[in-house]
């Protein structure tokens, strides 16, 4: 069967570009099957439901459906009705099982019990369903949902990128776990100093830094191991400090061995295992896709052998092959002339074959669209003048005044209301710079009208935008003080943000910033399987927070509140307000989460819990700034270094 040989060697085709592996079945039917589960209907089908069946942590008991996660201020969480959610994770936990079910058909049963994702994977649905039904038959009042601490494997599994950087990140624990022994036994040797030099004395006066720091072991730890992420400094050594300055030796000793030497070797030691990380992932895919070229060469070669077509020689007929890939490549014109060139012949060699896809691994130029021609010298002339470089250089000029002008009036009108704003000023600066872009809109004579909308060369969407926001502004106005009415200040406030932004268009003139910026944009590519990850992450230790603390803070009663913290201890967690950070929500765990891997003020949530529970606690906030703040970070630049500013 002629379509059957095409069908094999187009999906080979279709591997070889996504980098996919070839190992999977080739009859009839399972290309098919193969085709539409690799299809982009399918795939953004399946991205969605790992997207729904993660968030639904957001709305499930606790949930974080509420303005304000302080206690102070919110009354009861609003959880949904019983089923609700499960109904949706049920949904989803089937289109997960579909999901293994095509995977597993399509490589085949001796290919499925060597792959452990995919063993996982029909291990994490089971665990998933049984959880499910536990929670139904209990009417969703139980205490622990051991199913939204697996849900991350769901998007771990699905992308390749993610399994190649969690191998690397194991490859590299073991010298991240010398580093780390490392620290360690370095903040032991101080504490056990720290202890014998700050005993207690007869004499109280000497005795505030022992009794603040270094009372008991576990507060001696604390107060050091928050000193090593210099959040405490210099408040930890102040005390002792003050009776005798030669005590600030200790403290000193003790940040430059363990901040400045521990922790940037640490940073060096991830940078060194990473650095072929980059190549390793690009020749892995390199393989993948020599493979599948070379499987859909060796199909229609095998074919055209059988059929005689043309024997004796290494070239063959495949047509229908070239006029799909001319179809599937419109977007590379380099990759079509190169098909054009033996479309009409209709054979080639394999030579000839792998250099069409050659072109995939070059960098895409982009190509801006052909330059309209006129026949009016006039519109010639306008072609010309607004297409000039010097006409760029004046709207940047323009936009530095603007933004200028803009900075001085927010700072003369800071401290006024909206009744005492001067808004003359602001509004004058607003029409005179909307005119001077409406007129620089006749660069697109230089381009197509149609370009409005699509082309980077142009403000125009953005200028015609802000000309009918004046135009209704200037319908609307009423007194500036009214409350049903929108100002004309908070109009031309909004304006001017849009205006603001264009500013930035002056990057791509600075060679050095538009390194940086694209360095920038890179990040959120090249990085997208480490953002993964961190989810991931943050997704595990969010929940297994809830687990442990959900609900153990509590404010006072308001009666009790002004007398609570007249009485209250400066820097602490209820002196400070921190109120709103807790983990009584899935969202409010977030935020936690992230304030303790900044590690600024990180000691007010490890003394706050273990107050309120127990001591205990601290290993848990321990644990998350190790994986978050002190290897997290660190991969973090070793990334950055490798893929981004290296590679450009």
């Amino acid at each position: 069967d002629d379509d059957h040989y095409i069908q094999q060697a187009v999906v080979f085709i279709e591997d070889a570009i996504q980098y996919r592996s070839i190992n999977h079945r080739v009859d009839d039917r399972s290309l098919r099957l193969y085709r539409w589960y690799y299809s982009k209907l399918c795939q953004w089908c399946l991205g969605l439901t790992i997207a729904v069946v993660l968030l639904l942590a957001f709305v499930e008991r606790p949930s974080s459906l509420s303005f304000s996660s302080d206690p102070r201020l919110r009354a009861t969480h609003l959880n949904p009705v019983c089923g609700v959610t499960e109904s949706v994770e049920l949904l989803c936990l089937i289109i997960f099982c579909l999901d293994l079910a095509v995977k597993s058909y399509l490589i085949g049963w001796e290919e499925f019990k060597k792959n452990k994702w995919l063993i996982s994977y029909m291990v994490v649905i089971s665990v998933s369903f049984i959880d499910w039904m536990l929670s139904v038959s209990m009417v969703c009042d139980e205490r622990l949902r051991v199913r939204r601490l697996i849900r991350p494997f769901f998007l771990l599994q699905n992308s390749s990128l993610m399994k190649k950087t969690l191998k690397c990140i194991k490859r590299t624990l073991p010298e991240i776990a010398s580093v780390i022994l490392l620290l360690a036994l370095h903040l032991c040797l101080f504490t056990m100093i720290g202890m014998l030099l700050f005993a207690k004395t007869e004499d109280p006066e000497k005795n505030e830094e022992w009794s603040l720091h270094f009372r008991n072991l576990p507060m001696a730890l604390t107060s050091l191991l928050v000193l090593l992420t210099t959040a405490n400094n210099p408040d930890v050594m102040m005390p002792a400090y003050s009776l005798n300055r030669i005590y600030a030796v200790f403290f000193v000793l003790f940040s430059v061995i363990g901040t400045y030497c521990l922790m940037n070797l640490l940073t060096a030691i991830i940078y060194n295992q990473f650095r072929g990380y980059l190549l390793m992932s690009v020749q892995t895919s390199i393989i993948r896709r020599r493979l599948g070229i070379r499987a859909a060469f060796q199909v229609l070669t095998s074919h055209e052998d059988r059929q005689a077509v043309s024997p004796g020689n290494s070239h063959y007929f495949f047509a229908p092959v070239l006029q799909y890939l001319q179809n599937y490549f419109t977007f590379n014109h380099n990759i079509v002339n190169e098909i054009q060139q033996y479309a009409d012949v209709g054979y080639m060699d394999r030579e000839q074959f792998n250099k069409i896809f050659d072109e995939l691994d070059k960098d895409r130029i982009k190509e801006h669209p052909p330059v309209p021609q006129y026949n009016s010298p006039v519109l010639q002339r306008l072609q010309e003048i607004f297409s000039h470089y010097y006409l760029t250089i004046f709207g940047n000029i323009v936009a530095l005044a603007n933004v200028l002008c803009i900075g001085t009036v927010l700072v003369l009108n800071a401290e006024k209301s909206i009744a005492e704003k001067d808004n003359v000023i602001m509004q004058v600066n607003t029409q005179h710079t909307l005119l001077i872009y409406q007129f620089m809109t006749l660069k697109l004579i230089y381009f197509q009208w149609l370009l409005l909308f699509l082309s980077k060369s142009n403000d125009g969407l953005l200028k015609s935008v802000m000309m009918y926001i004046v135009a209704c502004v200037s319908l609307i106005y009423r007194d500036p003080t009214s409350n049903n009415v929108i100002s004309l200040w908070d109009m031309v406030s909004f304006i001017n943000m849009l205006i603001v932004f264009r500013f930035l268009r002056i990057i791509p003139n600075i060679k050095l910033m538009a390194l940086v910026a694209g360095t920038l944009l890179d990040l959120v590519k090249n990085l997208r399987a480490f953002a993964g990850i961190l989810v991931v992450v943050y997704y595990v230790y969010a929940v297994l927070g809830i687990w442990l603390f959900e609900g153990v803070i509590k404010p006072p009663p308001e009666m009790l509140l002004v007398t609570l913290l007249s009485n209250i201890e400066c820097g602490t967690y209820e002196q400070l307000g921190y109120w709103p950070n807790n983990f009584d929500d899935f969202a409010a765990a977030i935020i936690l989460l992230y304030d303790v891997m900044i590690v600024n003020n990180w000691q007010a949530f490890l003394d706050a819990y273990s107050r309120y529970t127990t001591g205990w606690s601290k290993i848990y906030f321990v644990c998350w700034w190790l994986t978050s703040s002190v290897m997290w970070v660190n991969l973090f630049i070793a990334l950055i270094l490798e893929v981004s500013f290296l590679h450009r």
